[in-house]
């Protein structure tokens, strides 16, 4: 499987990869930004370019064009890698070999109009859709706390990087939200056009001349100096663990537990970092599974979760409360039987198995091989997906104990009752 890149303007870097395996043509369009006080701004703009534009100018129109064009499909999102916040716009239409009428041009063209003919009013966005989208995007802000699982994460990263960019939520803050209105929004949105780092990635049967004349075509902007955005800042010597609680209504307690890694995006000790992880609590094989679920009853579940781009681990258990102080002692007693070389064959050989499988399936979205290849060039590689499961395959039990030396806890979070 391979990508080949092209430049189509300044800072927009075009991806192709031609191959046949689809139905469906997917272009994805990530637009780069940094984590900072303009992150809710940043974060509202795709909820109100996919309300209208100057060519549909309501949803309903919208959507009654995707359906013209064989049932095409738009959606978008905002996330954070690091501390780059990303907005991506995702397009998929079918393939041309399979339907009557070539819609290629259509899918290029419709998903200009969205990002670069947004509908403008009084020389701002229209005020409804803004005022709309706002009350939706505090919602989701205000509405975090319900998620407990993933809220008491977001807690621990916010408490272990307090002073950091990352600790910064993707959707920003209801305050930064409030300052917002259409002619603001509208003059940020310029900026954006014209000075952030755009990656567009095209997957699905179809030439590279072909695509990129369309985007030659349909994406001509003025573009002024675009904006340099920094790699995230890995490396941090842990002086002190911060022991942090919320005291919430719930019942069952949210355990969570931030370590440094000190490990780099790109860095070859990212493969036994990531072997480490499943062993430790990758799945039902793992350290954390068996020894602290199953064998002493002592959490609901326990896993672990990588954030690459920041060098983080984040283990996460439920537990019950009273249980705070053994489920820690138990969870912290794996990570050491790691660092001890204390990894059975039946873990290490499940988390290589495990991994294959995941990064095999990749190959079956358009769009998780575009988010693949997007992370390769944001960690400055250029694996395939076959050079990634190599480099996982060649992984030994001693890299895993080597990499597990530079791992330090940084905080423990608690979510506890009232």
């Amino acid at each position: 499987m391979s990508i080949l890149k092209t430049n189509i303007g300044k800072g927009i870097n075009l991806y192709v990869s031609q191959m046949d395996k689809f139905k469906t043509l997917t272009i994805n369009i990530y637009i780069n930004n940094r984590l900072s006080n303009e992150t809710a701004k940043f974060a509202l703009l795709p909820s109100v370019l996919k309300r209208g534009n100057l060519n549909y100018k309501t949803y309903k129109e919208i959507t009654r064009h995707l359906e013209e064009i064989y049932g095409a499909t738009f959606s978008f999102s905002v996330y954070k890698k690091g501390e780059r916040q990303i907005a991506q716009f995702r397009l998929e239409i079918t393939d041309s070999s399979y339907i009557k009428d070539d819609i290629t041009e259509d899918g290029v063209k419709f998903i200009s109009d969205i990002l670069l003919n947004p509908l403008v009013v009084n020389n701002g966005f229209d005020s409804k859709y803004v005022q709309q989208e706002k009350e939706k995007q505090k919602n989701l802000i205000n509405s975090r706390i319900n998620e407990k699982t993933k809220y008491a994460v977001d807690r621990c990263i916010e408490e272990m990087c307090k002073d950091e960019d990352f600790s910064i939520y993707e959707l920003g803050s209801i305050d930064d939200v409030d300052k917002i209105d259409e002619a603001n929004l509208y003059e940020y949105y310029k900026k954006v056009i014209k000075t952030l780092p755009v990656d567009i990635y095209v997957v699905g049967n179809v030439s590279v001349d072909k695509i990129k004349s369309l985007f030659d075509k349909y994406f001509k902007i003025d573009r002024t100096d675009v904006v340099y955005i920094p790699d995230t800042p890995i490396y941090k010597k842990v002086d002190q663990v911060k022991y942090v609680q919320d005291q919430l209504d719930v019942t069952q307690g949210k355990l969570t537990l931030g370590f440094r890694t000190n490990v780099k995006p790109g860095d070859d000790e990212y493969f036994p970092l990531l072997v480490l992880s499943g062993v430790l609590g990758g799945g039902p094989f793992s350290k954390l599974f068996m020894n602290v679920r199953e064998k002493a009853s002592l959490a609901y579940y326990a896993q672990t979760r990588l954030e690459r781009f920041k060098g983080l681990m984040l283990i996460m258990s439920g537990i019950e409360i009273e249980n705070y102080q053994k489920a820690l002692d138990i969870i912290l007693k794996q990570v050491e039987e790691i660092k001890n070389g204390n990894i059975s064959d039946y873990e290490f050989d499940s988390t290589i198995k495990a991994l294959n499988t995941s990064m095999n399936s990749v190959k079956d979205s358009a769009t998780q091989i575009s988010d693949f290849y997007l992370s390769q060039n944001l960690s400055h590689t250029d694996y395939s997906i076959d050079d990634f499961i190599s480099k996982i395959n060649e992984v030994t039990k001693k890299d895993i104990v080597a990499v597990s030396k530079n791992i330090q806890l940084d905080t423990v979070y608690f979510m506890t009752k009232k």
